[in-house]
């Protein structure tokens, strides 16, 4: 079994959580998005201001590695060419080196908030990389909503798609969070991890969808850590008994884009 460890907690430094995860066994912990700070409603220098550098959230995550013995990731926002940002992922292994990086690259323009405004988004899609056998691609939150980041992910390879978030609270917001998780998990035969937020202005709610959309855990509302098993087999059993990604026809998808006529994914990438 593959452990997953899911951090649900309110944006702030980053050592807060090597007091969250001490003890655990995991060989992947995942953090939320917006790890360091809450940029809603600030403008963009005051948000590049509080912005991080790379290396910088690198050492942090590698505190976490260095306790858990665990690959860590998590998403902040990364300081770019002033005043903008990136919305970054960053995958360090257990001796705290990065070995996976990704930028957000559908950007939440939606319910009145331009996120574009303040951040650059990303020119490509997450590389799929081999963690302990098992293969991981990233998403980031807003891009729950489209469906074709998740189907390249799973072409690609993946089997499992992890999802740091900082979901907004809303009228059922928290209901279209697990919907989306468990459409793309079944969609594609995939297990779907989301490590969300909380706090006041975010759900929490984080969740681990098996590929057949089974919600293997839920963390509910407040700041919590829970480790999660994972079955890689499961992913073949899925693909097996309702096998979407081999009867696609990609031949009548004209309006489509992001995969060729023969349905060709991403490399993958040794983590």
């Amino acid at each position: 079994m593959f452990r997953l460890g899911i951090v649900q907690r309110a944006p702030g430094p980053v050592e807060k959580v090597v007091d969250m995860v001490a003890g655990a066994r995991a060989d992947l912990i995942i953090l939320p998005e917006y790890s360091l700070f809450d940029p809603t409603g600030m403008g963009p220098e005051e948000v590049w201001s509080n912005a991080s550098a790379l290396d910088k959230f690198a050492e942090g995550l590698a505190k976490i590695a260095a306790e858990t013995g665990a690959y860590v990731a998590g998403a902040f926002l990364e300081r770019g060419p002033r005043p903008r940002v990136y919305n970054t992922t960053v995958l360090v292994e257990p001796g705290g080196g990065v070995v996976g990086l990704y930028r957000k690259t559908h950007l939440f323009d939606a319910y009145g908030y331009r996120e574009s405004d303040v951040v650059e988004p990303g020119a490509e899609l997450s590389q799929i990389y081999d963690v302990r056998g098992v293969k991981v691609g990233f998403a980031v939150c807003f891009e729950l909503r489209f469906p074709e980041v998740f189907r390249e992910l799973a072409l690609g390879g993946a089997q499992l798609v992890a999802v740091p978030a900082a979901w907004y609270s809303g009228p059922l917001k928290e209901e279209t969070l697990h919907i989306l998780a468990r459409a793309r998990a079944i969609e594609n035969g995939v297990y779907v991890a989301v490590a969300a937020s909380y706090s006041q202005r975010f759900t929490g709610r984080s969740l681990v969808v098996n590929p057949f959309g089974v919600v293997e855990a839920e963390l509910g509302i407040g700041e919590r850590f829970r480790v999660v098993e994972v079955d890689p087999s499961l992913v073949e059993e899925a693909r097996r008994t309702v096998p979407v990604l081999n009867l696609r026809k990609p031949h009548l998808y004209k309006r489509t884009c992001g995969c060729d006529e023969h349905g060709n994914g991403r490399q993958v990438a040794k983590a």
